[in-house]
């Protein structure tokens, strides 16, 4: 049917009418919500919330702004909401085995909560060209580094970043969606921009930038601190959300990986590959020598620059798994 027959049904309480009428917004909203909250579970949760809240509000929607506008105001204050109220779900900081210290990192960084997102929740998103104020292209904006970044801006900053530089919204849109005046928008987008973002322009990776992912994954399963070095750039990171120590360059890393990574000269890693965030991602498993089954520990994603890891981060959260399809047990 079309939209107008879709939005009149579902003003009389169609709900089969509801459902095709906000069908072609769903992923994107669900992305949008990932990029504001840095989880994928959190923004299954707040979309839900996002198309309640259409379903029982659809008879305010004035048609001044399109439906999909109206639904990005209705997603991008539930996140706010979400984030005002500390309705996420209750995050602990990694930590290490008792016994186990890990060595002085490069840096230590306020903790934030950030999962990958799987490529296949990617999958099926508008290839409109974004609005007139994008800065960053659709792929650019779901790396793992901007995602990362994004999280370390208050809320309402994140909100008109994303809002200007990734929907493309103007400025007199956004301020309206966030219900601020455009000078309050315009302000907040200066101070988001000012923060540490990836430059965009990341291309997705080339077939030799994936062989040079799985080189540094077939050297994790053998254990060969050596050849994963040789793999990074001279200042590549080691970083494990929420966890705040992160390690640079290749002596800090190898150090962590020695003495934390194959603490233990019996222990082995088994990794599958997939992918997150357009890059090149890993299930991890962990056993014992000669041990028949494989246990799941988390996810691991590399970003590859040229042919080397610049970056390569631990999601030590079991709960990803299935996200990505991957079993609990190897």
């Amino acid at each position: 049917m079309d939209v107008m027959t879709a939005l009149s049904r579902a003003r009389e309480g169609d709900n089969t009418a509801f459902a095709e009428l906000v069908e072609p917004f769903r992923r994107e909203l669900y992305v949008h919500c990932y990029r504001m909250l840095g989880s994928v579970q959190d923004a299954e949760d707040v979309l839900q919330e996002t198309l309640t809240a259409a379903w029982r509000g659809l008879s305010g929607f004035g048609e001044r702004a399109s439906l999909r506008t109206w639904l990005y105001r209705i997603a991008t204050n539930r996140c706010l909401n979400w984030l005002r109220d500390g309705e996420r779900r209750p995050r602990t900081v990694t930590t290490f085995p008792p016994g186990v210290e890990p060595p002085e990192p490069t840096r230590r960084v306020d903790p934030i909560w950030l999962q990958p997102i799987p490529d296949t929740l990617l999958s099926g998103l508008p290839d409109d060209t974004p609005g007139p104020e994008a800065r960053y292209e659709r792929r650019e904006a779901v790396s793992l580094a901007f995602v990362a970044a994004v999280q370390s801006l208050p809320p309402r900053q994140r909100a008109v970043l994303l809002l200007r530089d990734v929907l493309g919204y103007r400025a007199a849109e956004a301020a309206s969606l966030l219900d601020m005046t455009e000078d309050a928008a315009n302000a907040l987008l200066r101070r988001a921009r000012s923060a540490d973002f990836p430059q965009p322009g990341s291309p997705p990776p080339s077939p030799r930038q994936r062989q040079a992912a799985a080189a540094f994954a077939t050297a994790i399963e053998a254990g060969d601190v050596d050849a994963m070095v040789q793999l990074l750039t001279d200042d590549a990171w080691l970083t494990m959300p929420p966890a705040e120590l992160e390690y640079q360059g290749h002596e800090a890393i190898a150090t962590f990986m020695r003495n934390i990574g194959f603490r233990s000269g019996h222990r082995r890693y088994s990794l599958i590959p997939t992918s997150a965030n357009y890059q090149p991602a890993y299930g991890c498993y962990v056993s014992d020598d000669g041990a028949p089954i494989a246990h799941a520990h988390g996810v691991l994603v590399l970003t590859v620059t040229d042919t080397k890891v610049s970056a390569f981060t631990r999601f030590i959260d079991n709960a990803l798994l299935p996200y990505f399809g991957l079993p609990r047990r190897l």
